[in-house]
């Protein structure tokens, strides 16, 4: 079968014929495809469905010298399911963060507050007694939160020394915040 002069088929015609061929062999494949990285039947039964609509929609857009069929649409497929992820994500966001405003907040006792400044206060102490290449990536890491690779970068490192340097300054602070 050529899928490519289907889609144009369906392109220069809307041809439902061809439409339904593409269908009947792409769907089943989308949807299992989709199962097989990590989504539940129904979603995945849902973006087939919303990637061979996209495929009818967008057929024209369709480039045989560029990508095969198969290619063109699951990258349609993949796409789709990468925009729900992302939509649920968001979702789950912004539910959670509307949990969090109707949530009173409660002060800290001052029990709390001291606690809270001794351990600062104990954490600051150690960070001073490491190494000065270890106190860097430690700050640059877990206050600045940049990702290792731009630690690297930054300090004109390789990547492995980072993650070295971060690990050995964990077990030093793990020693000096045990005793």
């Amino acid at each position: 079968m050529e899928w490519a002069e289907l889609i144009g088929r369906v392109a220069a015609h809307g041809d439902r014929d061809a439409f339904k061929l593409l269908f009947e062999h792409f769907a089943p494949r989308v949807k299992g495809f989709l199962v097989k990285t990590g989504m539940n039947a129904d979603a995945a039964e849902e973006i087939a469905q919303m990637t061979l609509l996209t495929v009818w929609r967008k057929a024209a857009r369709f480039d045989p010298t560029s990508a095969g069929a198969a290619a063109w649409i699951f990258t349609i497929a993949r796409n789709l399911r990468i925009d729900s992820a992302r939509a649920a994500t968001r979702l789950a966001k912004a539910a959670v963060s509307a949990q969090q405003d109707e949530t009173p907040e409660v002060a800290d006792s001052p029990e709390t507050l001291m606690t809270r400044r001794d351990d600062i206060s104990r954490v600051s102490a150690a960070l001073q007694q490491l190494s000065d290449e270890q106190s860097t990536v430690i700050r640059m890491s877990f206050i600045e939160e940049q990702p290792h690779s731009e630690i690297a970068e930054r300090l004109g490192i390789p990547l492995g020394t980072v993650k070295s340097r971060i690990r050995l300054a964990m077990a030093r602070l793990r020693d000096l915040l045990d005793d």
